[in-house]
């Protein structure tokens, strides 16, 4: 068994362990950063790679809860965005050392922005140097970002939701019990993944999604470029629609996320369409047409904006499978360093631009 599937089999006990602490000892760091956000005019809520994809599952709860906020990732937010006053950065970070992370802390407190710090590492600069660290305890994966990544998105959410004052009990409960239902879906998901041509070596994958969803459609395409070394293309559903058809042929592989609730029966109609042209689609929702797509991933009962919390096993598991058909190692990384500390390069021997 791969380290890679051994960190995707253990993410329902670790986000049930995060649940709780939410709703115990954590809830008054969550309270004091809520505080923080209702007194700002303007919140960024921000990171980098799966952090950031993180984020992207929060921003609809913030938006949806009556605090929209600034999305923009570390990178683009560091060099082309201004800190305006009365703002808050709440920044997302597995590790707090990213060296995107680590200079907005001193843009930050340049401009007087008080910072919520969202990570796993209670070690990390982020942890020590934010106004209001809120440290996820949970166990770091060995290489691809999996608990780590469900955690942070957990607790980015649980925020959104304690600034809108509705992060209670009752919550509480509703995400215990959809990662009690996950953990006995594990199995039959695996299954499903094993039995299914869908997960194909050599195929061109898209990855499409909305609302909370957008970010496990974007974390799916970082696991297939981490763990299957292979490129991977993720959007939203209705932009896909804007054009990116046309590149449609026979053999496409497809994911989709359909929502709880919103715009159900117009993305099923695109799945449909989809497979008419001659992709091959995997679907993953609540309630789903059993013969709607060529391979259909059932989540239990969940609140439809938390989704996010448990749909993105099932493509974490797909991509696991496709990297042991591929034939390449998902527990080690090529190019890619474990925490990213420096601008330079790619290589580590790259220490400086020419010319510079």
């Amino acid at each position: 068994m791969t380290r890679f599937l051994q960190d995707i089999l253990r993410q329902p006990r670790e986000l049930q362990h995060a649940v709780e602490h939410f709703g115990g000892a954590g809830r008054v760091r969550l309270t004091e950063a809520a505080d923080v956000i209702r007194t700002a005019r303007h919140v960024y809520l921000t990171g980098i790679g799966s952090s950031w994809h993180a984020a992207l599952c929060a921003g609809p709860l913030f938006a949806l809860g009556g605090q929209p906020v600034i999305l923009q990732d570390a990178a683009e937010l560091l060099q082309f965005s201004t800190f305006e006053r009365d703002a808050v950065l709440v920044a997302i970070s597995r590790t707090g050392k990213s060296v995107e992370i680590v200079r907005l802390l001193s843009k930050a407190q340049e401009s007087g922005a008080p910072v919520i710090g969202i990570t796993n590492g209670e070690e990390g600069r982020l942890a020590q140097a934010a106004q209001t660290p809120i440290v996820v305890p949970v166990g770091f994966d060995h290489g691809i970002s999996v608990n780590t990544y469900s955690s942070l998105a957990l607790a980015a959410g649980a925020l959104a939701c304690a600034t809108a004052r509705s992060f209670d009990e009752g919550l509480v409960a509703a995400l215990s019990k959809t990662l009690e239902a996950a953990s006995e879906s594990m199995e039959r998901w695996q299954e499903q993944v094993a039995q299914s041509p869908w997960p194909a070596a050599g195929a061109v994958y898209y990855f499409l999604a909305r609302g909370s969803s957008l970010g496990s459609c974007h974390e799916a395409r970082l696991l297939w470029e981490e763990g299957v070394k292979s490129a991977a293309t993720a959007m939203g559903t209705a932009s896909f629609r804007h054009g990116p058809q046309e590149m449609v042929s026979e053999g496409l592989r497809v994911g989709m996320w359909i929502h709880g609730r919103r715009m159900r029966g117009q993305d099923l109609a695109v799945a449909r369409d989809l497979r008419r042209l001659g992709a091959s689609v995997m679907l993953i929702g609540q309630d789903l047409p059993g013969d709607a797509a060529d391979l259909v991933f059932q989540l239990p009962e969940t609140l439809p904006e938390w989704q996010f919390l448990i749909d993105a096993i099932p493509a974490q598991v797909c991509a696991e499978r496709l990297a042991q058909l591929s034939g390449v190692d998902c527990d080690s990384f090529r190019l890619c360093s474990y925490i990213v500390e420096d601008d330079w390069g790619l290589l580590p021997e790259q220490v400086g631009a020419p010319g510079e």
